[in-house]
Formats: C-alpha cells, sequence, structure tokens
C-alpha cells in the first residue's frame, strides 16, 4: 500500500525535534567540518556523522541545495566491518538520525561486525527539512476535501522545488553518503515506504548492493484501487476470530461493512484529539492503516485490531461506545513524519488513477469513472475505501505532475541478482501478503516469509524469531531456520457478545 505514518510505529520509535524547519530546502551547513551538535550517542558504539550538500535538482543550480545528515553507528569487533546496514524505517517522511538507540536495537545482534548508516532523507530531520504549510494532525484528521486543498497548498508553496522530493533523488543521496564515506557495498533493510524506496536503490546503484531485508513490502506496480489492502482486512479479520476463538470471522466482516453502509450515510462526530467525522472512508482508513500497524509486538496487550469484532458488533447493536473508543485510539498517536515530503514524495511518484497530463475537471471525471467500474473492495464501498488512503484516491488530484518525471513504476530496469528477504505480517493490511509476494518475485534469489500473528511491520514480535532470522541472512544471504514463526502466539481479542 502507500504507506505513510504508521510506518514508524514498526520501530515504536518516539518524536524527536532534531533540527529548524525551513521553508523550501536549504539548510546551514557551518558545522561540517565540526560533529554536528545533533550527532547521537550509542551506548557502547562509536558514532560517526556529518553532512554532504547536494543539488535539490540536478541541472537546476537555481533552486539550491539540500544538506544530507549521515550517522554511523560503528561495529564492536576488531578488523574492517562485514558491511553496512542501510536501514530506512519509511514513511515517507520519516527521519533515521533521531531514533540511532533504537534502530542500534533493532539491530543489536549484527552490530557486532556490521555497522549501520543512519541517513536521514532529504527534506526531512537534519537532511534540510521541509514545510509547505500543511500540519501533520490537520492532514492525517482532515476530511477528503480537506486533505486534497492541503495538498494544493502544498504544491503552490513549494513551487518548481516540489520536483526535487522524489524517491529517486533520495535514493541518490543515499549512495552519495555510500562514496563521501569510502564504502564499497551497503545491506539496503527497507521497512513500510522503505521497501519501495530500496529497490530504487537497487535499479540506479545495483554494483552497492551485498543484499537487501524488505520488510512490509509496496510494490511500485501495486493495484491502484489498492483492493489487496481491502481484502486483508477481512482476512485479519477472520484471522484472529479463528485463531481467539472469541468471536466469529464473518460475523465481523458482515458487522464492518454494516457499519461502513450506516456511516456512509450518517457520519459519526468523535471528539478526541481533535474533532474527527468517522465517515465510511475514515473508518476504512482508521482500520487498514492504524489498527493493522504494530500488531504482535506485545501479544498479550489489547490492541485496536484486537477491539474491533467487539466494537462493530455492539456498533450493529445501536452501542457505538466501543466504536467510538477503538477512534480515538487510533488517532491519537503522534504523526512521525514531515509531512511536506510525505506529500511531495507520495504526489510526485505513486501512480495516479488518473491521466497527469489531464486537467482537473477531467481528472475528476477519470477518477469517478475507474470507481464506477471497480470491485473486490471487501466490507467497503469503492468510492469509501478509495477516500480512505491518505496517499492513494483521490488525495493528490490537484497536484501539478512534472511531466518530465518517470515514475518508479515506469522503470523497468532489472533488479540486480543478490540475496533478498520478504517479510509480511499476516495481520497487515497497509502491506499485505499479496504485495510482499509481488515485491520478491521481482528479484531472482527473493525469499518471501509471512509472519502469522504480525502485523505492519512483523520485526518486532517480542520472541527473537524474525529478528535472528534477519540476523541469520544478513551474515550468509540465506534466509534458513523459519520455523519458528509458527510459535508466535495469536494477539489478544476482545470477546464478542450478544
Amino acid at each position: 500500500m502507500r504507506v505513510g505514518v504508521r510506518s514508524i510505529l514498526g520501530f515504536g520509535l518516539a518524536a524527536a525535534v532534531l533540527a529548524g524547519v525551513v521553508t523550501g530546502c536549504g539548510g546551514s551547513s557551518n558545522e561540517r567540518a565540526a560533529t554536528p551538535r545533533w550527532c547521537p550517542s550509542v551506548e557502547g558504539h562509536a558514532v560517526d556523522c556529518g553532512v554532504i550538500q547536494r543539488p535539490l535538482i540536478e541541472g537546476r543550480a537555481e533552486l539550491g541545495t539540500v544538506d544530507i545528515g549521515y550517522a554511523r553507528i560503528k561495529h564492536t569487533t576488531e578488523g574492517a566491518a562485514a558491511g553496512t546496514i542501510l536501514p530506512n524505517p519509511g514513511g515517507p517522511g520519516v527521519p533515521m538520525i533521531g531514533h540511532a538507540p533504537e534502530a542500534a536495537k533493532l539491530a543489536a545482534a549484527m552490530l557486532d561486525r556490521y555497522d549501520v548508516l543512519l541517513i536521514d532523507p532529504r527534506g526531512t530531520g537534519v537532511s534540510s527539512p521541509i514545510d509547505c504549510g500543511v500540519g501533520a494532525d490537520e492532514y492525517q484528521l482532515g476530511t477528503r476535501e480537506e486533505q486534497r486543498q492541503a495538498v494544493a497548498r502544498c504544491a503552490r508553496q513549494l513551487g518548481a522545488k516540489a520536483q526535487g522530493y522524489t524517491s529517486a533523488a533520495t535514493v541518490d543521496d543515499f549512495d552519495a553518503v555510500r562514496a563521501h564515506l569510502g564504502i564499497d557495498k551497503v545491506i539496503p533493510y527497507g521497512i513500510s515506504y522503505g521497501t519501495y524506496l530500496m529497490p530504487i536503490y537497487a535499479q540506479r546503484h545495483p554494483e552497492r548492493v551485498q543484499s537487501m531485508v524488505l520488510t512490509g513490502a509496496y510494490p511500485h506496480d501495486t493495484d491502484q484501487l489498492q483492493r489487496p489492502n481491502a481484502q486483508a482486512v477481512s482476512l485479519a479479520l477472520q484471522r484472529i476470530c479463528e485463531r481467539s476463538q472469541v468471536c466469529d470471522g464473518n460475523t465481523a466482516v458482515n458487522d464492518l461493512s454494516a457499519v461502513a453502509t450506516r456511516l456512509r450515510d450518517k457520519p459519526l462526530t468523535v471528539q478526541g484529539k481533535g474533532q474527527l467525522l468517522l465517515t465510511e472512508s475514515k473508518l476504512a482508513s482508521l482500520v487498514f492503516e492504524a489498527a493493522t500497524s504494530n500488531v504482535g509486538a506485545d501479544p498479550r496487550a489489547m490492541t485496536p485490531l484486537g477491539m474491533l469484532p467487539a466494537a462493530l458488533h455492539a456498533a450493529v447493536r445501536g452501542d457505538d461506545t466501543r466504536l467510538i473508543e477503538f477512534t480515538r485510539l487510533t488517532t491519537d498517536e503522534p504523526a512521525y513524519e514531515n509531512i511536506g515530503l510525505y506529500i511531495t514524495v507520495v504526489c510526485n511518484d505513486y501512480a495516479p488513477i488518473w491521466s497527469p497530463e489531464a486537467d482537473l475537471p477531467q481528472r475528476e471525471q477519470q477518477y469517478r469513472d475507474a470507481l464506477a467500474q471497480a470491485d473486490g473492495f471487501g466490507a467497503f464501498s469503492a468510492q469509501g475505501f478509495a477516500g480512505g488512503q491518505r496517499d492513494g484516491g483521490d488525495a493528490c488530484i490537484n497536484w501539478s505532475a512534472d511531466k518530465d518525471h518517470q515514475r518508479p513504476d515506469q522503470v523497468h530496469t532489472p533488479m540486480p541478482d543478490v540475496p533478498v528477504l520478504v517479510l509480511s505480517g499476516d495481520l497487515d493490511a497497509i502491506t499485505p501478503d499479496a504485495n510482499g509476494k509481488r515485491v520478491a518475485a521481482k528479484f531472482a534469489h527473493a525469499t518471501f516469509l509471512s509472519v502469522p500473528n504480525t502485523g505492519h511491520v512483523p520485526d518486532l514480535e517480542p520472541s527473537g524469531c524474525v529478528i535472528g532470522i534477519i540476523d541469520h541472512f544478513v551474515r550468509t544471504g540465506i534466509a534458513a531456520a523459519t520455523d519458528c514463526v509458527a510459535a508466535i502466539p495469536p494477539i489478544a481479542v476482545a470477546p464478542v457478545t450478544n
């Protein structure tokens, strides 16, 4: 799926304010010669930090430059590193450097012999963060029309500079840092949107990829209407009911359909972090995005997904108390990404449902026609589910597309022949199994593994099984001994009572 704020939840990280925000691009380079003040401390490890400067757009010197900040966490054993892990936690728009201690904890087993290179993507963190006049909560909680207008405002404020914020430009920055540090090859480790980003690195810099880990994977050529995601919601409900034995999966899916139908005509106003209008589209967004994030990190804890069957069943019978609680829980998480970069990358790179060359009335007609002819949205209507995609549907319909920009789905450069491990949580509706299998099929030597009882993303399940699989793969290029996933316990689910 077109992934956003929830991707950072896979790391369980807290937001950190690392640098002042500027409009458009650019940034101070006064501290390039010394250790930057933002260089993180990681217990037990030396950390090498710095900044390089890159053009915002090649050949457009008048548009300025961006600073790209990096922090390399050094391995602990003597001798040269066995490799360098290059993680990206998703977004788009999520910085990396401010989460160095958490990244080191996640990669602790590998830091004996491997370095970890953290780079803030252009437009985030210490890498010339952008501000295009849109607030994260405004965008996350807003209606579809408010989101569309926010995108238009962002485009106007950035102007021509908006063209500089693409996945291709980001991975070229990453490779420039690699070259600056004299690293021969890297091991890209993409999470969520990072699984969309890192294959672009592999296409553009194939000789620099040692192997690759992609967890919570999203293909460049995904279904533009995101029907696999809608279907994955129903599948997740059926799975948690079957495994917990406290609800019936088919009833839960039918209840979701009934509640979605009711909210289509009679939205529910919910007071939480702000006032939110719970429509069918907003319910779709909360169910497939927020509710399947971070599932399985603590199997004993009650999660929004575990609450959902009981909340839906009560709502069908006229009691919205649990549905309101579910809505508050799934909207109270803070936004972790730079929303300006999120919008620019999404609208520049993700394949639209309309022709980018069309004017606005034509785009709107093409969008309506596509929805009218489509089915397969599980418990939701086509219009309802499409409207729930913060980075899909018609969210970018007001974006001024660059006619010369080649989107990732339009690039057909072969992927390098390197070992690739693709992981999906089998309760994940953001990047469901179907998408992970599609990504794995792009590589000649890929292993796909669906991890039961986990959502978006499976890395944080507490047994250590998944991290152990990743550790073995990084060291050997082989995904061996995956049987431990069968012992990952089901998540807690609230019993459904009539």
